[in-house]
């Protein structure tokens, strides 16, 4: 078979995501503080007159310190707010569209600085969380498992790390049947991925309505003596505030042109004209105000069931 010269040509929508879109991804490193006991494993497994291999003991330096596990809290909670901030691109990286950079890097530095915070103050008090757990823990103590406060430094860390979108034309010498099977793999992964985008975007706007149609609405309480009363809805700013960011995003970033596309396009307008002037205050004293956002709501809802 004759080799040729041929060009693989991307979906448009990729050129999109280049130019609208970078990748990021967080690297949040966090000292386990964990240690395999040989001896106390090879003693229960005599003990239970079982093969030594059969079980394993795992000591963990830190129990029930408040501190260390605030950090690995601090690591799950960065993690999240990742997740919520971004749209999947691949294990390692997140797309992050353009129009939210400035208010992700924000809120990224925040988080740094609360985990190196949460850093400083374990390390400065390491000594005496180590004396602490000598107390604490008899003769499974052993201070050669705990290594020192400037050792264990480096094993803590957080990074961002931010890419292009690649752009760039696929130019291969490749036979031709070669060609076509990568422009069809790479076709299924792009359409995968914008899809992907599409349908988090719907399910965020729509969480985001069904949150404040509910907080509009009324609740009935019961005292103790079986009287029934209807109670307003406590209604949080971060509820309003959370739908009028992804209603910006929504409308800066649109990263294909499809029917779910314009009918996610279609609710963003509409959310964002219920929404012009309503503030969390008006809705919380006005009641002509919260049954005009949570009938426009449940209509816009209504185009999604």
């Amino acid at each position: 078979m004759s080799t040729l010269n041929f060009e693989l040509s991307k979906p448009d929508h990729i050129v999109s995501l280049a130019t609208s879109s970078m990748l990021v991804s967080v690297d949040v490193k966090v000292w386990t503080a964990t240690k395999r006991d040989k001896q106390i494993s090879n003693e229960v497994t005599a003990s239970k007159f079982a093969d030594k291999n059969s079980g394993a003991f795992t000591k963990y330096l830190f129990a029930n310190n408040r501190q260390h596990k605030a950090i690995a809290n601090k690591r799950q909670s960065i993690y999240k707010w990742l997740k919520a901030s971004t749209y999947r691109w691949s294990n390692s990286q997140d797309l992050l569209p353009t129009v939210d950079l400035i208010k992700f890097k924000e809120e990224y530095d925040e988080h740094r600085r609360e985990f190196k915070s949460l850093v400083l103050t374990f390390l400065t008090n390491y000594e005496s969380y180590v004396l602490q757990m000598k107390a604490n823990n008899g003769d499974i103590f052993s201070a050669s498992d705990y290594p020192s406060a400037v050792d264990i430094s480096n094993k803590f860390g957080i990074d961002l790390i931010v890419s292009e979108v690649p752009s760039h034309d696929f130019r291969c010498q490749v036979s031709e049947d070669i060609a076509d099977d990568l422009k069809q793999q790479y076709q299924e992964q792009a359409n995968d991925i914008v899809h992907g985008v599409i349908d988090e975007q719907t399910t965020r706007i729509v969480e985001v309505m069904e949150s404040i149609s509910h907080c509009c609405g009324d609740i009935e309480v019961e005292d103790e003596h079986g009287n029934v009363s209807v109670k307003k809805r406590a209604i949080y700013d971060n509820t309003v505030n959370k739908a009028k960011a992804l209603v910006n995003t929504c409308k800066g970033f649109r990263p294909v042109k499809s029917g779910e596309s314009d009918r996610l396009g279609e609710a963003v307008e509409l959310l964002e004209k219920t929404l012009s002037g309503v503030s969390t205050e008006l809705l919380r004293d006005s009641d002509a105000m919260r049954d005009k956002v949570k009938t426009e709501i449940d209509d816009i809802l209504s185009k999604f069931n």
